[in-house]
């Protein structure tokens, strides 16, 4: 019977587990940094979609109510006669118009649509829309967007007797509504700017309302 060599079997150090242990951390280490790299990749880009996203859908109300926009004109005890006053407010950081198309009747509505630019709970900029049936007491509100480094609104003017127009930050013209209008919007690292043609404008599609003191109440009838 053969007798086993035991000063030929080698077992591991000290130091060789050790290092071992330490190679074994650095590795871990690395795997980690590398895992919460790409879910911080994965948030940025989620959060980069959901921007854009929420830009693109209000971008998209904007543009569907400003073209279903018209010149609504008010009638009534308080209003001179042979004065009509289009219901019109364009500022930098203000927008309402009567509109065609509601956010929650869709081509159905037939509302007072009222943007407002506020300051959000984080410094940025927030947009939020209201809207007012005409003729009634019902409003609804929904903050489109936040978190916004701008939002603003332009609108174009130009006299009768102009080639060339210009962008004004404030509408100050009672006698007709812009041709166009334009939105700047940047969130987060996007920045856009959209010009959008106002198509119902002009003093053919101005639809008269009755404004006395019984209340706000639209007749029906177009004006001439």
């Amino acid at each position: 019977m053969k007798k086993r060599n035991i000063g030929n079997q080698r077992g591991f150090t000290l130091l060789e587990l050790l290092l071992s242990v330490a190679i074994l951390g650095i590795v871990v280490v690395i795997i980690a940094g590398a895992m919460r790299l790409g879910f911080r990749s994965v948030e940025s880009g989620e959060r980069k979609v959901e921007s854009l996203e929420r830009m693109r859908t209000s971008f998209g109300l904007l543009d569907a109510q400003i073209q279903s926009a018209f010149a609504l004109a008010e009638t009534g005890e308080n209003v001179e006669v042979g004065s009509p006053r289009f219901r019109f407010a364009g500022e930098h950081s203000l927008l309402q118009f009567p509109s065609n198309y509601s956010l929650w009747s869709g081509p159905l509505g037939y509302v007072m649509v009222t943007y407002r630019v506020l300051p959000d709970e984080k410094g940025g900029k927030a947009l939020h829309l209201t809207e007012n049936v005409i003729g009634t007491d019902r409003i609804r509100e929904v903050m489109l967007l936040d978190r916004a480094r701008e939002i603003s609104f332009e609108y174009f003017f130009k006299e009768a007797a102009e080639e060339e127009g210009s962008w004004v930050e404030q509408w100050t013209d009672t006698e007709s509504i812009p041709e166009k209008i334009r939105v700047k919007l940047a969130r987060d690292s996007v920045s856009l700017s959209l010009i959008i043609p106002v198509r119902g404008r002009g003093a053919a599609a101005k639809t008269v309302v009755n404004t006395g003191q019984t209340g706000e109440q639209t007749d029906g009838q177009t004006g001439e």
